[in-house]
């Protein structure tokens, strides 16, 4: 098998595997994603250059808890977590503020080719007890998105505001969770304000500031989210689906790679630290709350030629098959779904593979409230 085909066949199969839910994926999630990075070792015949341009991009990495073995979903092992320092230390990477990295992507100036911004939620004391000991040793920064009342409420297992102005006073970058981390979506307008200036209200009293930055609760937003978001003077906003954010991305739908213990391998973390931008815009439905139509009919635009565009394939997290893609003229794709996803959080990643033995991604999360679980098309 050649290797354009070789490479072919493992991104086929990273997509499908990060789609799904993590029960009993791991291990061959593993053994595609080594494949993957020896591939990627190999030198390449020709580089992903012919009919692209450059564009600032950074891949952003979201942790939760370290150690905390009892919560496999939310948390890393100490062990894979020192991995990735390490491989950010002697793998010629540049972990940048998280701040620096907006204002990069906002004003499309450049950004180191290798960038990586770390952002961790929720703000429980095992941040404090490992991991910014070991943030801290390594001269990496990074962003804490913290929800406010559990901290004000002195809940077992999370930080204390103490220990918060510590890490704001070491320069560590603090913004915006929410105050009590809901199902934003689920919410009336008053609600989703109050969350937000609630949250805002506490960080000036107790930091001296309200935050610029600001990521969804479970990483579930929508039109009205947004725009609660983007009303509240923030300058940018988070979720929870992968992908590599890129100058021209929506501002306020950035994604992020998400870790935990099932998906923090080495392998797969040095895969996703080759990962590159799948830049593209005019991307439909505009609302990914799904409220009128489950399963949405779902498209985008590049936004410049890209070599190797036959090999684009999209997984819906609902299926272990591919969506149907239709091509309209030469740069739109409208990926077709053919059943709806459940109530809850569901995603699309689009991947396609590079010259150089990469891949390009970007990916998309939906909620579907419980009522709405299956609206066709009309």
């Amino acid at each position: 098998m050649s290797a354009g085909k070789t490479f072919r066949h493992i991104v086929t199969w990273i997509a499908r595997i990060s789609c799904t839910p993590a029960v009993n994926r791991a291990p061959a999630l593993s053994a595609v994603l080594l494949s993957a990075v020896l591939l990627s070792a190999t030198p390449a015949a020709a580089q992903d250059q012919a009919g692209s341009q450059h564009i600032s991009h950074i891949r952003i990495f979201m942790y939760h808890r370290f150690g905390e073995s009892e919560y496999p979903s939310t948390s890393v092992r100490l062990d894979q977590f020192e991995a990735h320092l390490a491989e950010l230390k002697n793998g010629g990477y540049k972990v940048i503020p998280l701040p620096e990295a907006v204002e990069a992507l906002r004003n499309n100036t450049p950004l180191p080719e290798n960038a990586v911004a770390i952002t961790i939620d929720d703000a429980y004391l095992s941040v404090y007890e490992q991991a910014w000991p070991r943030l801290r040793k390594a001269g990496f920064p990074f962003t804490l998105f913290v929800s406010t009342d559990p901290v004000d409420r002195g809940f077992k297992g999370m930080m204390n505001w103490d220990q918060i102005r510590e890490l704001a006073a070491a320069g560590v970058t603090i913004a915006n969770h929410s105050a009590s981390h809901p199902h934003m979506p689920l919410l009336g307008d008053d609600r989703r304000r109050s969350e937000i200036a609630r949250a805002n209200a506490r960080f000036i009293k107790e930091l001296g500031k309200a935050p610029k930055l600001f990521a969804y609760p479970y990483g579930e937003y929508g039109l009205a989210e947004k725009r609660a978001v983007r009303d509240a003077g923030f300058i940018a906003a988070f979720g929870q689906q992968s992908g590599v954010a890129f100058a021209g991305h929506d501002m306020y739908a950035l994604p992020r790679f998400a870790l935990n213990e099932n998906y923090a391998g080495i392998a797969r973390f040095r895969t996703l630290l080759k990962a590159r931008p799948l830049p593209v815009k005019d991307v439909t439905p505009e609302e990914t709350v799904l409220r009128d139509q489950n399963p949405p009919l779902f498209g985008f635009t590049l936004i410049q030629d890209l070599p190797r565009i036959n090999a684009l394939r999209c997984y819906p997290s609902n299926s272990a098959q591919p969506a149907r893609i239709q091509r309209l003229g030469k740069r739109r794709f409208e990926i077709r779904l053919d059943k709806p996803f459940p109530p809850g959080r569901s995603r699309i990643n689009c991947t396609m593979p590079t010259r150089d033995g990469r891949w390009r991604w970007f990916g998309r999360q939906f909620y579907i409230p419980e009522n709405q679980a299956a609206k066709p098309a009309r």
